[in-house]
């Protein structure tokens, strides 16, 4: 390629946009006593925050969210 430019393949086109990391929500939305929703393992204030976080954000969201999921379930 020629003037400088990098192809979408490389992963360095900042004009290409990432796509939205999606909500880990499975529809059983019940907070426990501990404000953990036992569908998806998320706080309740993360769950509020969504909508708010960035790509990064929300991934670290997931992590944790996955990691209290497995306290306490024999088949994690």
């Amino acid at each position: 390629m020629s003037g400088g430019s990098k192809s979408a393949t490389d992963g360095s086109n900042s004009d290409v946009e990432e796509a939205s990391v999606v909500s880990p929500c499975v529809a059983i939305c019940v907070l426990d006593t501990d404000d953990i929703c036992i569908g998806c393992h998320r706080s309740g204030d993360e769950i509020r925050q969504w909508m708010l976080l960035d790509n990064t954000e929300r991934r670290a969201v997931i992590k944790k969210a996955h990691n209290r999921s497995k306290v306490g379930n024999p088949f994690a």
